[in-house]
C-alpha cells in the first residue's frame, strides 16, 4: 500500500470512530508504520472528523518528527511503546469508547469470562491500571501488557487496539465497546453468569493457537 493510500485509510478509520461514537471532538489517535522505521501519526488537537490526509505526521521510532506541518499527537509515546516492542504490529488505534471507559471506573468488572466470541478473537482483555494521559507515564504503563494482549482498556481513559493492519486494530476497538455494551445492558436483567471455567479455558487455548499460526505465516 502506497503512503498516500495508508494516509486516506487513516483518515477513513479516524472519521470511522467518530461515527460510530468511539470518540469525541479532539479525542484519539491513530499510527500505522510506513517501514521498518517510520510512521504515520495522527496529529494533536483538531475535530478527528475533520482530520485531512495532509495533515498526518511522519516520524521515526524514535518520536523525531520526519515531515509534516503539524504536531504529533500527545500520546505519541504510548504508540512508539508498542510499535517498538512489536515489530509484527503494523497500526495501532486508541479511542475513546464511552462504555468500555465506563466499565473501567467499576470496581471488579471486566469484559473476561463472559462472551465466547470476544474470548476467542482477542483473548484476554486486561484494564491498565490510570496513568494520565498524554504523559510517559501512560506509556509506561502498558509495560507489563503489550507483549501478550492486542486489546487493551485503559482505565478512565479509553482502549487501545494493536493491529497487523489497521482494519484488525479498528475492529477490535469495535468488539471491545460492542462487548461492553452488552454486558451494560445484562446488568439490567440481573446477576451476569460467567462461562464455566473449563469452557472459558478451552476458548482462551483456542484463541492462543490461532494467534500462534496467525504469527508464524506472517514471518
Amino acid at each position: 500500500m502506497s503512503e498516500l493510500s495508508k494516509r486516506r485509510a487513516v483518515v477513513r478509520f479516524m472519521k470511522r470512530l467518530h461515527a460510530k461514537n468511539l470518540l469525541a471532538a479532539n479525542d484519539g489517535n491513530i499510527s500505522v508504520r510506513l517501514d521498518g522505521q517510520r510512521l504515520l501519526v495522527t496529529p494533536s488537537g483538531g475535530h478527528k472528523a475533520f482530520l485531512k490526509a495532509e495533515e498526518l505526521v511522519e516520524v521515526d521510532l524514535s518520536g523525531r518528527v520526519l515531515s509534516g506541518t503539524r504536531t504529533p499527537t500527545g500520546e505519541l509515546a504510548m504508540h512508539l511503546e508498542v510499535l517498538r516492542r512489536r515489530p509484527e504490529i503494523q497500526a495501532v488505534v486508541h479511542a475513546h469508547p464511552p462504555t468500555c471507559i465506563a466499565l473501567s471506573v467499576v470496581e471488579r468488572q471486566s469484559l473476561n469470562g463472559i462472551l465466547p466470541e470476544v474470548i476467542l478473537s482477542t483473548g484476554e482483555v486486561p484494564i491498565v491500571p490510570y496513568a494520565r494521559p498524554v504523559s510517559q507515564a501512560m506509556a509506561d504503563a502498558l509495560d507489563p501488557f503489550i507483549d501478550d494482549h492486542d486489546a487493551l482498556i485503559l482505565e478512565r481513559h479509553g482502549t487501545l487496539a494493536l493491529g497487523r493492519t489497521l482494519l484488525d486494530a479498528y475492529a477490535l476497538t469495535e468488539r471491545m465497546e460492542h462487548a461492553a455494551e452488552v454486558l451494560y445492558r445484562a446488568h439490567a436483567f440481573g446477576r451476569i453468569r460467567l462461562l464455566p471455567r473449563s469452557e472459558e479455558r478451552e476458548l482462551k487455548e483456542l484463541y492462543e493457537r490461532n494467534r500462534a499460526a496467525t504469527a508464524r505465516l506472517a514471518r
